[in-house]
């Protein structure tokens, strides 16, 4: 059986954790941390910190097939590709094309030097987008309305223009030289930026040859996820991420089959098969929800890393959901629905809100 580590504990590890145990996989969850989020859905937990223990972590190489990384710390990231040659075991992971996407200044040069349409910088008139210049996600973004509002913004923040639109994705895996762009997916955010829906949508040419591009050009060896914004102006990309997403995977495993971690794997033992496109054969719904007065409410992936622990909570054809758990805090739920179409994925979707609230609603009765 293959078996594969990860460093890291939260929500990136969770879904390499889903996707081994689909592809049938094995995973052990490397973090210093004594209680990890994860821990309970992983098969094995060891705890310790690989850059104060590098010797657990080169014995362990020798028992598992791959290393993921699967945090952002970027001491820790460092450190691997500082020892990545003295494992037994492969790295899944472009420690190149990660130096270039942590930092958004040095992602938009990238883009810049190859054409890549994205929003402008340092626009004349508000609204303004301001993010972090390296921060993940939605984490320090907001949207400013006037000119009063740049007063005492930090130097380092980006400014760009606001461009309104739906906020999409894809995954590109890539070998060095062949890089399959997988399927589309749009980003449902919520009033802090942040994720808390992903749906697939239909195939996207234009999007597709972009990512194409974006991973062509820095020869990307690992996976990279391109997200943009499909405005009335064209699409803008916004930014890279190349280290494995939390979120699309799942909604692009269940909606084609296609499953990242195996074609990660892939990337690094053979060659990656090319796509011009990716068939769905579901549609799929993966959000996130929280229970509070017996009422489920969309938010953000934050919310649900702020557990103490994450377990399945039911499991069904068509529907899966977790529960993450925490001291002194209501639970929040990752609803995973899919079926043959979207009104049927709907019905399943309905039906496991259903579910949670009669079962969290009998147990206060009793």
């Amino acid at each position: 059986m293959t078996t594969i580590c990860i460093i890291g504990g939260k929500l990136q590890g969770f879904e390499v954790t889903y996707l081994a145990h689909k592809a049938g996989m094995d995973v052990v969850l490397v973090d210093r941390r004594e209680k990890p989020l994860i821990r309970n859905v992983v098969d094995s937990f060891q705890c310790f910190d690989v850059v104060k223990e590098p010797k657990k972590l080169r014995e362990l190489s020798e028992d598992v097939d791959a290393i993921i990384p699967v945090n952002e710390n970027l001491e820790t990231i460092e450190f691997l590709r500082s020892i990545k040659d003295q494992l037994s075991c492969p790295v899944l992971f472009d420690f190149d094309a990660y130096h270039i996407s942590m930092d958004k200044k040095r992602s938009k040069d990238y883009f810049n030097s190859i054409n890549i349409p994205t929003p402008a910088d340092k626009p004349s008139s508000p609204p303004y987008f301001v993010k972090p210049p390296c921060e993940s996600s939605s984490i320090g973004t907001s949207i400013i309305y006037d000119n009063a509002g740049l007063e005492g913004l930090d130097p380092s923040m980006l400014i760009e223009e606001y461009v309104e639109g739906d906020v999409i994705s894809l995954e590109v895996i890539g070998d060095g030289t062949h890089f399959a762009v997988v399927k589309e997916t749009k980003i449902h955010i919520d009033e802090t930026y942040d994720c808390h829906m992903v749906t697939p949508i239909d195939n996207y040419p234009e999007f597709r040859k972009i990512s194409y591009e974006l991973a062509k050009n820095i020869n990307l060896r690992g996976i990279m996820d391109v997200e943009a914004i499909d405005s009335p102006k064209g699409l803008k990309v916004l930014e890279i991420d190349a280290r494995f997403p939390s979120q699309t995977p799942t909604a692009v495993y269940h909606s084609t089959g296609v499953n990242l971690v195996e074609l990660l794997m892939q990337a690094f033992s053979g060659e990656v098969q090319e796509m011009d496109s990716v068939s769905e054969l579901n549609y799929c719904i993966y959000e996130h929800l929280l229970l509070e007065n017996d009422i489920l409410k969309p938010v953000g992936e934050h919310v649900l890393s702020q557990g103490d622990e994450y377990v399945q909570f039911h499991a069904s054809e068509g529907l899966e959901i977790f529960e993450s758990r925490g001291e002194n805090k209501n639970s929040v739920f990752t609803l995973i629905s899919w079926g043959t179409d979207r009104e049927e994925t709907e019905k399943v979707r309905q039906n496991a809100m259903e579910m949670i609230i009669g079962h969290f609603s009998n147990e206060q009765e009793e």
